[in-house]
């Protein structure tokens, strides 16, 4: 019987080949997006996750307030004292370990080094809370000693080629020897950081390094800190006691340090998806965007879906006297409702097969655009399949049911004299459907056009400061001595125009934060607990990136003080503090930790970081040389290639040892944006796939309509119309659905993508125009998919059509 019912859909498959392809191809496509979504959905929710502690990991974090005492900055680093502190404190904690990120130049000899990124100094205790795999060297002791490193299994191959790594030596920055004691695997890509070194972290107390006396310091945001707790530990207990801690362990004038400031505990596996602090190992994921994503598999599964039904329920009344003469042959309705089921589960079958085959060819386009690397494997693989197969299999049985639940019904006596006429409601149930499948589609399309949009605007508004032929290069503590020497020679090259030192490089994050400082202005001294932030700069920072001083002036070397009595502030410092105007800012006196300086001049504000933020209130100040880490070098002409030319001659002529490398800030500032970049062309594909989708749909349905009023076109023609009357009576009705469709759509377009413009500080307004475009786009695709089938109908010999009359 089953051999039967599967040699029947062969035939009507083979028969109906328009038909056929369209339903599978359709779903198949579908079915694909939505296992590559799946993917990816999966290792997001992934991270972290293969630890054997993961559920009992913490990491600490601190914030401080903002105005009205609500949080303001938050820091994913702390400073060093806190961990040994809180386990003695808190007996609960089983296990606490710190990390401290550092970017390093690792040489093996003077002729072989390079500059690395992820180095990270790591206490003993790091192997005891997360899992990770050495392939040589002792867990217990690899970090135990001062002046030990660990490497990647794949950076042995480049600093030890052909040799055992272990016992070997390299240079740390210049300044510190030391031996390699292990070799682990890298961490996984489902990991919030990735270290390529650990140095042990007692070799810290090198003054060159950190030195002691800085690992007692409060006020170094700079350590990662992790905590294990017990299982099923409630944390809220330690919470709780984190204000207390503070006051008990750090000593503040006139106020209580939780006054204006705290710690709070992050679970590990939420790093990745719901934090977005300030100091972040890595650029995290976002939650938003995984529901996002998840959204859109369903609306291309859902559109697929009703093509199949649509398709499906169109073809089933053709099918009615096939259903009579089964009847009267003896097939009973329950054989007739398997059959039909049977041969819808045959054609999802077919479209689950080529949706893994189409998955596997567009896996590579889904990494590069999305900058991941999605893999099948045994867990992800089988049960993003399994999901999808089932869905799949949902949708055969709905898709069959019509036609095996209301066909299989009729009377036998009917259906041969040709009394069954199309029910009213089925037509309807398939319009509501197409309407339901374009609202979808125009969804997508209005969200890729204010994706896009949002990019435009973000890449075209004025940062407020000049950015054009700047590069960036680490400033070495090796080049303070020498600086002026290095500075001159790059000027007297006449390829350079300016030349600059930060602590913090605009497109960077600003990592330091203030706490409590006094203001005294007009003779009243106040103290404020505003969260601000500082950078520090030397005099030519404002000049080379040409921010204009709105009152007073620049810092200068002309005036000496300004190394240690002098302030900037920017506009929103300005307005933070409580001055009506620039000008009444300037001659105030401000008190920050063990500084007490004048404001002498005031910036314009200016973009500092993306524009996910808004632009905070900063404090600028010249810090002590060693402080600095970044060079600005404004290049002179647009001879970009001769200015980088001699930039690298002098960097070699002064630093020999040090590699040479630079990055240009618009590069750099284009970065700060690359996820929605890549969100940009995920929406372009997914609504290519579902504006593809709906449109075979719709030329199924408008060839099914067709081929049924031929008759009727052909009486038509005969009595004169012309093809544009019968081209437009064919459209008429179809547009009119993509027409509604549009009227449900755009409400909910617009409270998507509302939402989600919230994300950025400075946003594109919505405008109509934009939805005025995207119904114009649906209407045109539309007309040309149906004029296809209408223009054939109407051009048709009426004959053909009238000839069996």
């Amino acid at each position: 019987m089953l051999l039967n019912y599967f040699k029947i859909a062969i035939r009507n498959l083979l028969r109906h080949k328009l038909f056929s392809f369209i339903n599978i191809f359709g779903l198949a496509v579908g079915l694909a997006c939505c296992l590559l979504i799946a993917l990816f959905i999966l290792q997001e929710l992934s991270y972290d996750k293969y630890h054997a502690h993961a559920d009992r990991i913490y990491r600490v974090g601190r914030y401080f307030n903002g105005e009205d005492g609500l949080p303001g900055v938050q820091l994913a680093n702390i400073a060093p004292p806190f961990a040994p502190l809180l386990q003695n404190d808190f007996p609960a904690i089983e296990e606490a370990t710190r990390l401290l990120q550092h970017k390093a130049v690792i040489a093996v000899s003077p002729q072989k080094f390079f500059t690395e990124e992820n180095v990270f100094f790591a206490e003993p205790s790091f192997f005891k809370i997360f899992t990770v795999l050495l392939h040589s060297g002792n867990a217990q002791t690899a970090l135990s000693e001062p002046n030990t490193i660990l490497l990647t299994e794949k950076l042995v191959a480049k600093y030890f080629p052909k040799q055992n790594p272990i016992g070997q030596l390299v240079r740390l920055d210049n300044k510190v020897t030391l031996k390699v004691s292990g070799v682990f695997q890298d961490f996984p890509v489902n990991s919030h950081f990735h270290p390529s070194f650990l140095v042990s972290f007692s070799t810290l107390q090198d003054s060159t390094l950190f030195g002691r006396k800085n690992l007692a310091n409060f006020s170094i945001n700079r350590f990662t800190t992790y905590l294990l707790v017990p299982p099923k530990y409630n944390v809220a207990h330690i919470s709780v006691q984190l204000p207390a801690f503070l006051d008990r362990h750090i000593e503040y004038q006139n106020t209580r340090p939780s006054s204006y400031n705290n710690l709070f505990l992050q679970k590990l596996t939420d790093i990745h998806l719901h934090s977005h602090l300030d100091t972040e190992l890595e650029a995290n994921g976002d939650s938003k965007q995984v529901y996002l994503f998840g959204v859109i598999a369903l609306f291309i599964l859902l559109i697929a879906c009703i093509n199949f039904m649509n398709l499906s329920t169109a073809r089933s009344s053709v099918r009615a006297k096939e259903i009579g003469v089964r009847k009267v042959m003896g097939a009973s309705q329950g054989k007739l409702i398997v059959q039909f089921l049977s041969e819808s589960l045959l054609f999802v079958l077919i479209a689950v097969l080529l949706a893994v085959v189409f998955t596997d060819l567009a896996l590579p386009l889904m990494n590069h655009l999305i900058g991941k690397e999605l893999t099948y494997s045994p867990v992800n693989g089988w049960l993003t399949a399994l999901v999808v197969l089932g869905l799949a299999l949902l949708v055969g049985l709905v898709a069959g049911s019509y036609p095996a639940l209301y066909l299989s019904s009729f009377q036998p006596a009917k259906v041969l004299k040709g009394k069954i006429i199309q029910i009213n409601r089925t037509v309807s149930l398939r319009k509501a459907l197409v309407v339901l499948q374009f609202a979808i589609t125009i969804v997508l399309v209005v969200s890729t056009a204010v994706v896009y949009k949002q990019l435009g605007y973000l890449q075209n508004k004025s940062l407020g400061l000049n950015k054009d032929y700047i590069v960036t290069l680490p400033y070495m503590p090796l080049l303070s001595a020498r600086y002026q020497a290095f500075r001159n020679e790059l000027l007297a090259t006449n390829a350079v125009a300016q030349v600059a030192r930060s602590i913090e490089a605009p497109s960077e994050r600003l990592l330091n934060s203030l706490g409590e400082m006094g203001i005294e202005s007009g003779g009243s001294y106040k103290e404020s607990s505003l969260s601000f932030e500082f950078l520090g700069i030397d005099p030519y920072f404002v000049p080379t990136y040409k921010i204009k001083v709105l009152a007073g002036r620049n810092f200068s070397e002309a005036y000496p003080t300004d190394s240690n009595k002098a302030f900037l502030l920017n506009e929103a410092g300005v307005k933070a503090l409580g001055f009506k105007t620039p000008q009444q800012a300037i001659g105030s006196t401000i008190d920050y930790g063990d500084r007490r300086a004048k404001i002498v001049g005031v910036l314009s504000d200016f973009h500092f970081e993306s524009m996910h933020q808004k632009i905070k209130p900063i404090l600028f100040m010249i810090p002590p040389t060693s402080e600095f880490r970044h060079l600005s070098v404004k290049l002179a002409g647009a001879d970009l290639q001769y200015g980088i030319t001699q930039l690298e001659k002098t960097w070699k002529q002064f630093l020999p040892d040090y590699p040479f490398e630079y990055a240009f800030l618009d590069q750099k500032f284009g970065q700060l944006y690359a996820a929605e970049q890549r969100q940009g062309l995920l929406f372009t594909l997914f609504a290519g796939m579902a504006i593809l989708i709906a449109c075979l749909g719709l030329f199924g349905l408008a060839t099914f309509a067709t081929e049924q009023r031929s008759k009727e076109i052909g009486i038509r023609k005969v009595l004169g119309a012309s093809i544009g009357s019968i081209v437009a009576l064919l459209s008429r009705d179809f547009l009119k659905l993509v027409l509604l469709a549009n009227l449900l759509a755009w409400p909910i377009a617009w409270y998507g993508m509302h939402r989600w413009l919230q994300d950025f500080a400075y946003r594109t307004p919505l405008s109509w125009s934009t939805f005025g475009w995207a119904t114009l786009l649906a209407l045109t695709i539309a007309l040309l998919t149906i004029s296809f089938q209408a223009i054939k109908a109407a051009v048709a010999n009426p004959v053909e059509a009238l000839r069996n009359e």
